[in-house]
């Protein structure tokens, strides 16, 4: 037997120490003693948000929204072609996250190392995989049965779910000012849903309380996968995390999609355009999927659920050229209020605060082991 399929000996190095030695600096403190030196105080408060970790956070919170909406609008065009397949069409997604990041993973590990992962803690991934697999599969479902005004509305449970389960992973002290950012955001999500409902889009529901529950279980297991896999990425590199996400995600929506979709792959238009919107869909979730945990790293999933709440001022922006929208003003407002709550999310804490920041192969690769277990 080769020698290297004994052992993979990583040096400690093998992935850089990332711990969080360059904590920005407390806030400027806010002076209330006169207007002036109040708004002196306030000037330096909001200065010092800008640091380069924020900026690139809501750079990349854009980002994963605008890839929503790209997702969202080609899974549209797909059914106005009679294209129908959700789990076939995720399938696509996490092979290609697979084919990427695994080759990548068995390159730094070993193919012996890598196998010790998918051994040791291949349970987690597979938790994570399901979880992930699922919600995409309920979100979907819902909007077969409820209209599109309770999805949004339902969607934004993700979260406090998330928060929820991020507190319980990292321990992240919630300021005052992060909950009045979230509900900031939510304000403006409240605005979106209020301009659909004044401009008299036609809803319509086959089954609202089936969708309902639909959306409320998937925006759960969103927000449960979210948090999971930022305690997953600030511990553990990034291609090992979403190189298991794709492997595992691709074995369980191809079952999924043989089991339920096999008679529709068979009647589905394979056309040009169809597989043109395919791709369109699968690199928009590929940059999805690898910029989150980018995200989770930067700032948090909180964050990042959050700043998902802009997709549907873009979903406008594409609706313009595709479908002729009327953009209604409180559209407008809407975009600015998600802008102003994810600035004041970090008004008082600073996105370093938001969890430990370490990412290491696991210890079981970096040291000699006495056991002959693979």
């Amino acid at each position: 037997m080769d020698s290297s399929d004994t052992k993979v000996q990583l040096p400690e190095g093998d992935v850089p120490s990332l711990h969080n030695e360059q904590f920005a600096e407390q806030r400027p403190p806010i002076d209330y003693t006169s207007v002036s030196t109040f708004l002196g105080s306030s000037g330096r408060r909001f200065k010092s948000l800008w640091t380069r970790r924020f900026t690139l956070s809501l750079l990349a919170g854009q980002l994963v929204s605008l890839c929503i909406t790209c997702t969202n609008v080609s899974t549209t065009e797909l059914v106005n072609r009679n294209w129908a397949l959700p789990t076939t069409q995720s399938v696509f997604l996490y092979f290609t996250l697979f084919i990427v990041y695994t080759p990548y993973t068995i390159y730094k590990y070993g193919f012996t190392g890598w196998a010790k992962v998918v051994v040791r803690d291949g349970w987690k991934y597979i938790i994570l995989a399901a979880c992930d697999v699922e919600g995409n599969f309920m979100v979907v479902k819902a909007y077969q049965y409820t209209d599109l005004l309770s999805c949004m509305l339902l969607d934004a449970w993700a979260i406090p779910v998330c928060m929820f389960f991020s507190y319980l992973y990292m321990k992240p002290k919630y300021h005052w000012t992060q909950i009045l950012g979230v509900l900031i955001c939510c304000a403006g999500l409240g605005l979106l849903v209020g301009s659909d409902e004044l401009t008299q889009k036609d809803w319509v529901a086959a089954a609202r309380g089936k969708g309902d529950a639909f959306m409320v279980a998937g925006a759960t297991l969103y927000g449960f996968t979210n948090a999971t896999e930022e305690f997953f990425v600030r511990k553990r590199p990034l291609y090992e995390v979403v190189g298991q996400l794709g492997m595992w995600g691709f074995l369980i929506c191809g079952v999924q999609a043989a089991g339920l979709e096999h008679a529709g792959m068979k009647t589905a238009s394979w056309n040009g355009a169809t597989i043109g919107l395919v791709i369109a869909y699968t690199a928009a979730m590929f940059i999805l999927y690898t910029v989150a945990p980018l995200l989770y790293r930067m700032a948090s999933s909180a964050y990042y659920n959050l700043s998902l709440l802009s997709s549907d001022w873009y979903g406008l922006i594409f609706g313009l050229g595709l479908y002729h929208y009327s953009p209604y003003w409180l559209y407008f407002v809407a975009f600015a209020l998600v802008l102003v709550g994810l600035i004041t999310y970090f008004w008082h804490s600073t996105p370093e605060e938001q969890g430990e920041l370490n990412p290491q192969v696991p210890e079981y690769l970096k040291r000699p082991e006495t056991e002959t277990s693979v």
